[in-house]
């Protein structure tokens, strides 16, 4: 098993857009399914959760604000 410093960046914000690609859900709910998909080897916490949100949302509203420029 690879040790937690080997793990490539952004691997907790695919697992997060991987889950909630299936349906919408609450923090809890996504934290479980990634626990569920990754057979127990990935146990995010809130704060981990909340980390990969936010910089999802920034890079998502930061990709938006570009696109409007361009138009």
């Amino acid at each position: 098993m690879a040790d937690r410093r080997e793990l490539v960046q952004g691997t907790l914000d695919m697992l997060i857009l991987k889950t909630v690609v299936l349906e919408p859900m609450h923090g809890y709910g996504i934290a479980a399914r990634i626990e569920q998909m990754s057979k127990g080897v990935f146990k995010p916490n809130a704060g981990s959760l909340f980390c990969g949100l936010s910089a999802i949302a920034t890079r998502w509203t930061d990709r938006k604000r570009m696109e409007s420029h361009r138009e």
